[in-house]
């Protein structure tokens, strides 16, 4: 099946070069040049993976990225930026993107990364479904239950809690969740995956200030207690 990505960008230059490529590469590509109208592109029609330049009229890339994860859509973003700051970086990973490539970039690196990526975002065993206890996580649907209840998630927290459960009463640290989510070109702290985890605690806890299922092991990472 063809994968559509929606590059969100104002440069025409940049805008016709990559969806050149990416249609030569097999991708089926949807351009907007306006932050507004690219976020209505993704709530209306949700792609394959995002494209995302930060700088936009309208609306910018950190605010479209904020507004995509808040009503739950998982789409996979990746964010084009100018900008060489870390903090930027960080702050557009914090918000839910997966990646992100900084301008002056190849062809041939937007292509790689695209794969790597839309790769990251395929669960392994997509045929199967895990329960433990009140939680269920459903691969073939890409859903998440607790009791009879949907639970809506983030990409990046999807993946969490499935990779959590997975390794259920096993301690998983956090450099196994940035090797197995984030992969190791992409520059993640420690931090990040707390946020993730905190985030992931709001949705599926009772009683997220005093969690039950997502456990914390000082010093080392996180396990998903079975019991």
């Amino acid at each position: 099946m063809t994968k559509t990505i929606l590059l969100i960008e104002d440069e025409p230059g940049i805008c016709m070069a990559v969806k050149d490529e990416l249609e030569f590469e097999g991708f089926h590509v949807r351009v907007e040049t306006d932050g507004l109208a690219g976020l209505a592109s993704v709530l209306q029609n949700p792609p394959s993976l995002v494209l995302l330049d930060l700088m936009l009229p309208g609306k910018n890339g950190f605010e479209i990225c904020r507004e995509i994860r808040r009503r739950g859509i998982a789409t996979p973003v990746i964010v084009l930026t100018a900008r060489s700051q870390e903090a930027d970086k960080i702050r557009g990973l914090e918000l839910g993107a997966d990646d992100y490539i900084t301008k002056p970039f190849s062809l041939g690196e937007v292509v790689a990364r695209i794969r790597a990526v839309l790769r990251r975002c395929q669960p392994e065993h997509a045929n199967d479904v895990v329960q433990r206890g009140a939680i269920t996580v459903d691969f073939r649907k890409h859903q998440v239950f607790k009791g009879n209840k949907l639970v809506e998630l983030t990409e990046k927290e999807f993946l969490i809690l499935a990779l959590l459960m997975k390794r259920s009463s096993e301690v998983v640290t956090r450099d196994d969740f940035l090797k197995t989510i984030w992969g190791e070109e992409v520059y993640v702290t420690h931090r990040t995956i707390d946020i993730h985890i905190s985030a992931l605690r709001r949705k599926i806890e009772d009683n997220p200030e005093h969690p039950m299922l997502i456990l914390s092991v000082r010093n080392v990472g996180y396990k998903f207690n079975a019991s």
